[in-house]
């Protein structure tokens, strides 16, 4: 039987048939956000409205008071406005600040719920990926999985 795999490239998940990768190959990634590369890169999303008018440095600024991390480190940061339509996305790479603007048509992005005290919340790429496409993360979640142990090598 030539044309039947087995084995581990059997195991695949149904989106590589696609080519599209899998939302464990997303969240995998974390070490590598908007193209920008280093270790542990993490993405936050600050829960507050923000005015969109803002640039650059003031992003920055709020970046570093709402998450307490530094805007500098490659860590991705998503800001929102009050009406809920509009998401920037702020990113240090190397030599400068990357600003990602999205306006929809029609409609609002629907956030994932947080606590009445969190000021900012991490998000996984595929959660990202997820709020850009227009899916609800309030709604979203994650069920328990079968994950299958690796081995070591001897």
């Amino acid at each position: 039987m030539s044309g039947m795999t087995q084995g581990p490239a059997s195991a695949r998940p149904a989106s590589a048939l696609f080519g599209l990768p899998s939302l464990s190959q997303l969240d995998g990634q974390g070490d590598r956000v908007a193209g920008v590369a280093g270790a542990g890169v993490r993405i936050w999303l600050c829960v507050g409205p923000t005015d969109m008018r803002r640039g650059f440095d003031r992003l920055a600024a709020q970046a570093q008071e709402v998450t307490g991390q530094d805007p500098f480190s490659g860590h991705l940061f998503v800001f929102r406005n009050r009406r809920g339509d509009k998401l920037k996305l702020l990113v240090w790479d190397r030599d400068g600040y990357v600003l990602f603007y999205k306006r929809l048509e029609q409609g609002q992005f629907k956030l994932p719920k947080v606590g009445g005290e969190q000021s900012a919340v991490p998000l996984r790429p595929s959660e990202l990926a997820m709020l850009l496409d227009g899916i609800d993360l309030s709604s979203v979640r994650r069920s328990k999985r079968y994950s299958r142990k690796t081995r070591g090598k001897s």
